[in-house]
């Protein structure tokens, strides 16, 4: 005969009803001494086996109810596994939390140096890397020239006060002390360059005690260009070297020739990239010059009289340059 057996669920059975993986699909059932010989049904269970569910759930209600078991009691109960998956996800055990990438250190190295003036040679650091991207030695040492030579005085610039916008490491305003402005206030957001790069730029150059550094977004400082720079007015010259990629250069420019920075006598150096379209003004200011530099442009806006100067100083170099040509040939 056949033993039913009573709660709790027999051990060898917990595999199948609880859907533990098992390797063999025999179970053998428990025989009794019968005085006389039964007939029974052969004790292997040929069942389709899930790996992830166990036994499908009819053949689990049969095996149970062949048992004297209800099935009701256990098909509906959670197995231990269950438990133990729901628990951590509950308490986020056993989830793999992808370890935080290392930020390396941002560091600088020496690969910029002022062109002329006072401080000439003077090497300035600049970070490593892309974070900020100085202007190219070439593009300075043009554009100062044309400055000059806009102003009337080819060997310096005019005495003046210089706004550099997106400072970075300083380089453009440095120059511009370096050659004779008597003040220049730097515009740069990002905390750990002006720690660790532009005021070491300028207590190594000396220039730091005619230098105003504004840790502000340059957006807000045009905005509030009054509350910054006070009642002193327009600046001579004003640098714009943003981030190509970072603005937009009709809003900008367009911010910049409404704003009080901007006076009728005012010089404004912007450097630009490629494929992008520069108005020839800027406010009252007219476009002097427009150069290119492989991918990078530079335009120089300025007043009227310093349009017609520097056209007068072609006009008289092509002149001499012609005469000694004919002089040389006489020779």
């Amino acid at each position: 005969m056949i033993m039913a057996l009573s709660s709790p669920l027999p051990p060898f059975l917990s595999p199948f009803l609880n859907g533990d993986n098992c390797s063999t699909s025999l179970v053998p059932l428990i025989k009794v001494a019968s005085p006389k010989p039964i007939y029974r049904r052969p004790s292997t269970i040929v069942s389709s086996y899930n790996a992830r569910n166990g036994l499908v759930s009819d053949e689990k209600k049969e095996l149970l109810e062949r048992y004297g078991l209800d099935p009701d009691e256990y098909l509906h109960k959670e197995s231990p596994k269950s438990w133990r998956r729901r628990g951590a996800e509950r308490t986020g055990k056993g989830k793999r939390v992808p370890p935080e990438e290392s930020k390396q250190p941002r560091t600088t190295h020496k690969l910029l140096q002022v062109l002329g003036g006072k401080a000439r040679r003077k090497k300035l650091l600049s970070p490593k890397g892309m974070d900020v991207r100085p202007m190219m030695e070439v593009v300075k040492g043009a554009a100062f020239d044309i400055l000059q030579v806009a102003g009337g005085c080819p060997a310096s610039l005019r005495p003046g006060r210089w706004l550099d916008l997106y400072s970075g490491t300083g380089s453009v305003g440095i120059e511009a002390i370096s050659r004779g402005c008597s003040e220049v206030h730097f515009v740069e957001m990002d905390p750990w360059v002006v720690s660790e790069v532009l005021r070491p730029n300028l207590e190594w150059t000396g220039f730091l005690d005619v230098s105003v550094i504004h840790a502000v977004r340059v957006e807000d400082f045009l905005e509030r260009a009054e509350q910054f720079v006070g009642k002193d007015g327009s600046f001579d010259y004003i640098s714009v070297t943003p981030p190509y990629t970072a603005v937009d250069y009709s809003i900008l420019m367009g911010q910049l020739s409404s704003s009080v920075l901007v006076g009728e006598d005012s010089f404004v150096v912007v450097e630009y990239p490629l494929r992008t379209v520069m108005l020839d003004s800027c406010g009252c200011l007219v476009k002097i010059a427009d150069r290119r530099f492989g991918r990078t442009h530079l335009a120089i806006y300025g007043p009227r009289w310093a349009q017609k100067k520097r056209r007068s100083e072609k006009s008289v170099g092509s002149i001499a340059e012609g005469y000694s040509l004919h002089k040389e040939s006489i020779i």
